[in-house]
């Protein structure tokens, strides 16, 4: 019973968590939409990395070790500056809930960058999954029709980008705590804002409004940052993991009440694949869990 109740509330965790990474996804889109994305890249990195070190310190954490600069450390920051930016670009020049629907494929990725770099096992069943969601993404962006927009590949990037920076975070050393990681994380989006912001043309004096749109989506990510973290703490992975996808319901319905975009059945489609695949690997997985604990115990 205690397992259940548990489970219950990671998952709602779960998706309140995602739901915070939507709200946090609408204002970016919003303030993207008439500033320069480096510009809005470089004021969340700025404003995310002040939280996350105020936190950190509030814990104990140090802002400054040796152990910042160990090689996984500024392999995992890179592939989070490089999935940032790709997924901010995404979402601001393509559709919401086509640039979501690509982001599902990122434990898909993962799955393959665990096998390829860190030598895990994945069985023929969770490859042709892979294989399939894989499908899914091509079949949302449709490259070679009249319907394909290089803009889409913003968030396949930020699939590979944001993929690299979860299997690389495996190899980061334990002394480094989560909350220095997200403080890093933000602080290498200060930069990659400015340096593109160079290619975007002035800086834009943002207003009151603009303002209140950036609280709100550090507000809203760090929400679910933390809601996140305490869903993992609380539930069985293999129950919560699948309450990832509720991201996308919220990107579709945001899309479609606050931008007007009605997503067609190709990214509907697309993202349908995507998910099953998803959800049929993180099961292959748990039953591969169950029957290592269950030979384990004879």
């Amino acid at each position: 019973m205690s397992n259940g109740v548990e489970n219950f509330r990671g998952s709602l965790l779960m998706v309140a968590a995602m739901a915070g990474f939507a709200m946090e996804d609408l204002f970016v889109k919003r303030l993207s939409q008439h500033m320069p994305v480096g510009e809005v890249l470089m004021l969340m990195g700025v404003g995310g990395t002040l939280i996350f070190a105020a936190l950190a310190l509030r814990k104990g954490d140090r802002l400054f070790s040796r152990d910042l600069l160990a090689p996984a450390v500024i392999g995992r920051n890179f592939g989070e500056l490089v999935g940032t930016l790709a997924f901010v670009c995404a979402i601001a020049f393509t559709p919401l809930a086509e640039a979501s629907a690509i982001l599902q494929a990122t434990p898909l990725a993962v799955t393959l960058g665990a096998a390829l770099f860190l030598g895990e096992q994945v069985g023929w069943r969770r490859w042709s999954a892979i294989m399939v969601g894989f499908l899914g993404v091509l079949v949302v962006i449709r490259p070679g029709t009249e319907g394909f927009s290089i803009l889409s590949l913003f968030a396949v990037v930020a699939v590979v980008g944001l993929a690299a920076r979860d299997v690389i975070t495996r190899r980061v050393p334990r002394s480094i705590t989560s909350m220095q990681l997200a403080t890093y994380g933000f602080a290498t989006c200060i930069p990659a804002g400015a340096l593109l912001l160079q290619f975007q043309g002035a800086f834009l004096a943002p207003s009151l409004t603009d303002y209140a749109q950036l609280c709100a989506a550090l507000v809203f990510g760090t929400a679910g940052y933390y809601a996140l973290i305490a869903a993992m703490r609380l539930g069985e992975v293999a129950v919560i993991t699948p309450f990832r996808y509720t991201r996308l319901i919220f990107a579709l319905i945001i899309g479609w009440t606050v931008f007007a975009e009605k997503p067609d059945i190709w990214t509907l489609v697309g993202g349908l694949i995507i998910v099953g695949s998803g959800l049929y690997t993180l099961a292959r997985e748990r039953a591969r869990a169950r029957a290592a604990a269950a030979a384990g115990t004879v």
